[in-house]
């Protein structure tokens, strides 16, 4: 379902635009004022926003989120609009500027327009969980139920998320050797094996006989395991 957040002072038209988007599989979140924009797309993906502007403290909050996020902007304003206003809201980074009074149809059909010519989100993975343990990405640490948590080399981390990234399919050596970054002029294909058996001491409940990561033999290794994934948006820096 997308998720779109509405700005606007008149909560009357943020209900009605609310209850006509939900119909049509849009999930549509109030904002009453503008600091709470940032923090919401911090922490939710986020697909569109229609902000309303009467003033120029609106092209600020445009100007603002555009240049934090990629996510489209709509521009709702509450009256006709001389031209160089529009230009402004669209020069501040909007999608698209709509002047009241607007039909719901209207407003329906330029909302996915700008959503599906919007880029694709780009996101931050913070943790993986997986048979009980979490991986969490920023720390590069492991959380296993009833343990302490388990801190893991870089190249230890960088080949299980490899492994987490491609649940229940078989790896290459060589795939896993350039994921782990062990390069072969440095060092022999056979410290994978080393750096496997270390992984497997860290993560599975019996190392001797692993469960999770799985010798394919003549082909690689396999993660067997269901993998969720916690994400987050990136914003722009």
């Amino acid at each position: 379902m997308k998720h779109v957040l509405v700005l606007d002072s008149d909560q009357t038209i943020v209900m009605s635009v609310a209850d006509f988007l939900g119909q049509h599989a849009i999930r549509t979140t109030p904002v009453a004022e503008s600091r709470q924009l940032r923090r919401i797309l911090s922490t939710e993906i986020v697909d569109a926003l229609l902000i309303e502007v009467n003033s120029q403290d609106g092209i600020d909050v445009v100007r603002n989120m555009a240049s934090i996020t990629a996510a489209p902007i709509l521009i709702i304003s509450g009256e006709r609009t001389a031209e160089d206003h529009k230009v402004e809201g669209l020069e501040a980074g909007a999608s698209d500027y709509i002047c009241s009074p607007f039909g719901k149809k209207e407003l329906l059909a330029r909302l996915n327009v700008a959503m599906r010519d919007r880029p694709i989100v780009e996101r931050d993975r913070r943790s993986y969980s997986f048979s009980g343990s979490e991986l969490f990405v920023q720390q590069k640490a492991l959380r296993r139920p009833g343990l302490d948590e388990v801190k893991l080399t870089t190249a230890e981390f960088n080949l299980l998320t490899a492994f987490l990234g491609a649940p229940r399919q078989i790896l290459s050596r060589e795939r896993l050797l350039a994921a782990s970054r062990i390069h072969s002029g440095e060092i022999f294909d056979r410290s994978l094996d080393a750096l496997i058996l270390r992984l497997r001491r860290k993560i599975e409940r019996d190392p001797a006989k692993p469960n999770l990561i799985k010798t394919v033999r003549g082909s690689g290794y396999l993660f067997d395991s269901d993998v969720l994934y916690d994400d987050r948006p990136r914003l722009k820096r």
